[in-house]
């Protein structure tokens, strides 16, 4: 392949003159350009994208740090990144962590390395403070509540959104309520865990069922429930998979819902719709394209976005 000089000599023109070519510029005569664009193509010239990168600056691409890839969750706030980064002309880097903290090191050092103008974290293991480290190299968004200023953050207030599906509960006459968890020691488990103590007390340790995050596991944790002797008489379910595959074995167990038990999920999916089931839903499309304004714009934010409980018939 030919570099610009190549080029230059094969259509009897200066090297700024192919620069110009194939740079777009307006002003270079017909006859010229073609004899450029001709040579070009015969030299089979591929314009070197790092050093466009470097003379501009930035690479136009964005890395993305997320668990899962292919969890329904994680999967819409993906889709509202990609969909505002092709607006915007850019790219995405798309790094999947499982929650390992050497994963996540590796994406940021893309960052470090100016493999990518800025990075989104949708959901992180890594240490605040460790993150916090590698602002100084560009932009930071965390999908999780927390004011820092040299990290922007967009969030939904997960302690507020479980409250408000406690209070649904408790109008409805339901006081014996249990709950699932991702990840207990998670910045979203916690509040969750908090709203419930406020209101309830500690809760009986096995009406928390951890490890919630897939329709499998919904299905595994119906059948820890129906296991009880002493069961809750309502449940507040991690995300409406969790709650699709609680609900479904539940009703293979020979439960009634809400009869036997009650139902909230979390996010407004589909599926939630399909069942029946009372959800929480999170704007998770709309935090993703917020996400991608932060990551791109000059100035750090803190933005809270709204929810709403959607009432159906698994209460």
């Amino acid at each position: 392949m030919g570099n610009i000089h190549d080029i230059a000599r094969m259509a009897g023109v200066s090297a700024a003159t192919v620069s110009r070519v194939l740079n777009n510029h307006p002003y270079v005569k017909e006859e010229k350009r073609r004899a450029v664009l001709e040579a070009a193509e015969q030299l089979r010239y591929v314009k070197n994208i790092n050093a466009v990168h470097l003379s501009l600056g930035k690479t136009k691409i964005i890395g993305v740090i997320l668990p899962f890839v292919s969890h329904p969750y994680f999967g819409v706030v993906l889709s509202g990144i990609a969909s505002a980064a092709e607006k915007s002309g850019y790219k995405l880097m798309i790094t999947q962590s499982t929650y390992q903290v050497n994963q996540e090191i590796e994406a940021l050092d893309m960052l470090k390395r100016k493999q990518v103008d800025g990075c989104i974290i949708i959901s992180r293991e890594c240490p605040v403070d460790l993150v916090k480290d590698y602002s100084e190299y560009g932009r930071i968004v965390l999908c999780e509540s927390l004011k820092d200023s040299s990290l922007s953050s967009i969030f939904v207030d997960q302690y507020k959104a479980f409250q408000t599906a406690l209070f649904f509960l408790k109008e409805n006459g339901r006081t014996r309520i249990g709950y699932t968890l991702l990840r207990p020691e998670g910045k979203s488990s916690q509040a969750r865990k908090k709203a419930y103590e406020e209101q309830f007390g500690e809760a009986k340790p096995d009406w928390v069922f951890n490890n919630a995050l897939t329709i499998e596991d919904g299905t595994r944790i119906a059948g820890e429930w129906a296991a009880l002797s002493d069961r809750p008489d309502a449940m507040v379910i991690t995300n409406d998979f969790v709650a699709a595959g609680f609900l479904l074995q539940c009703r293979k167990l020979g439960f009634s819902v809400p009869g036997d038990v009650s139902i909230i999920g979390f996010d407004n999916h589909p599926i939630a719709g399909a069942l029946g089931i009372t959800t929480v839903e999170l704007p998770l499309q709309l935090l993703g394209e917020t996400a991608f304004g932060q990551v791109t714009a000059s100035d750090l934010s803190h933005q809270e976005m709204p929810f709403r409980l959607i009432e159906r018939n698994s209460v």
